[in-house]
C-alpha cells in the first residue's frame, strides 16, 4: 500500500503534462495519458480509456473557458458539429465491447499517424484562406474572426466544407467513444483541412467540443466498470491543472509552431502504440 501515494503522484504529474499539451493542441489529453498509463505503467488499456474519458471532460472544462473568453472558439461551428460527434461517440461505446485489446492499440496508432500525415501536408503549411464560404456556412452564419496575438491583428476567416466536416465528425465521435481520446486528434485536422478553419480556431473549437463528446460516452464506460476512481481521479485533476496553462502557450505561439508540435506528438505516440499492438513495449527495455 506504500506505493499507492507514489503511484497517484506519478499519474498526477504525467496527467498535468498531458493537460498542457492536450489543451494547447486541442487533443484533450487522452492522446498522451493513455500511452503513458498503458506503455509506462502497465495499466490495461480499457481502464486507461475509462480514466481518459474523465480527463477529457476535465481538459475541456479547463481550457474551453479561456478560449471562449479570448474569442478564438467558433461556438456556432462547435454546436453544429457536436450533434455529429455525440451520435458517433455513443456508437463507438457500443462497438468497444466487440474489439480486442490488440486491435484497440493498432487502431489508436493508425488514427494518430493519419492525423499527423494530414496536418503535415505541404499544401496545408502555407494554404491561403478560402475566398468564399459554402451555402451552409452562409445560412448558419459560421464565418467569424479571431485575434492573432503573434501579429496583433484581428483575422477574418470563412468556413467551407460544412457537409464534409459534419460527416468526418461522425467518425471522430465514434473514435472518441471507442478509444477515449476526445477525438481532438481527428477533429482538429478535419476542421483545419475540410472546413479550412485556422489552426488556432480549430484547436480552440476542438477543446470546446471534446468535453461534450466525452460526457456522452463516460456514463456507458462507468456502467461497464471501466472507470476506476483511484486512477481516474488523479488523471482528471492533473489534466485539469495542466489545461489552464496550455491555452496561454497556444495564444502566443505562431500557427506553424503549433502544427509542428502537433505532428511530433502524434508520430511519437503512434509508433509506441503500434509497437504495443504487436507485443513490443519500448519503455520496458
Amino acid at each position: 500500500m506504500s506505493s499507492v501515494p507514489l503511484f497517484i503522484t506519478l499519474v498526477f504529474a504525467v496527467s498535468t503534462l498531458a493537460g498542457v499539451l492536450g489543451s494547447m493542441l486541442g487533443l484533450g489529453g487522452g492522446v498522451i495519458v493513455i500511452p503513458v498509463l498503458t506503455l509506462g505503467l502497465g495499466i490495461d488499456i480499457r481502464y486507461a480509456i475509462g480514466a481518459s474519458i474523465v480527463s477529457v471532460i476535465a481538459t475541456s472544462s479547463g481550457a474551453a473557458a479561456t478560449y471562449v473568453k479570448d474569442h478564438v472558439t467558433n461556438i456556432r461551428v462547435a454546436m453544429l458539429l457536436e450533434v455529429a460527434t455525440t451520435v458517433g461517440a455513443l456508437c463507438g461505446v457500443l462497438g468497444s465491447a466487440f474489439i480486442s485489446t490488440r486491435w484497440l492499440y493498432l487502431l489508436f496508432a493508425l488514427i494518430l499517424l493519419y492525423s499527423a500525415y494530414s496536418m503535415g501536408k505541404p499544401s496545408r503549411q502555407n494554404r491561403p484562406h478560402p475566398s468564399q464560404g459554402d451555402k451552409w456556412a452562409d445560412r448558419l452564419k459560421l464565418h467569424s474572426s479571431y485575434p492573432d496575438r503573434a501579429t496583433g491583428k484581428e483575422i477574418d476567416y470563412l468556413v467551407t466544407g460544412v457537409p464534409l466536416g459534419f460527416v468526418l465528425m461522425l467518425g471522430a465521435g465514434m473514435i472518441s467513444g471507442l478509444l477515449g481520446i476526445g477525438s481532438g486528434a481527428l477533429k482538429v485536422p478535419a476542421m483545419d483541412g475540410a472546413m479550412k478553419l485556422p489552426i488556432q480556431v480549430s484547436s480552440a473549437t476542438s477543446n470546446f467540443m471534446i468535453g461534450v463528446t466525452a460526457a456522452a460516452s463516460a456514463g456507458a464506460y462507468y456502467m461497464h466498470g471501466d472507470i476506476i476512481p483511484l486512477l481516474a481521479a488523479p488523471v482528471a485533476l492533473g489534466v485539469l491543472f495542466g489545461s489552464f496553462f496550455g491555452p496561454r502557450f497556444m495564444m502566443v505561439l505562431p500557427a506553424r509552431k503549433i502544427r509542428q508540435l502537433f505532428i511530433l506528438v502524434l508520430v511519437f505516440i503512434a509508433l509506441e502504440m503500434g509497437l504495443k499492438s504487436f507485443g513490443v513495449n519500448v519503455w520496458s527495455h
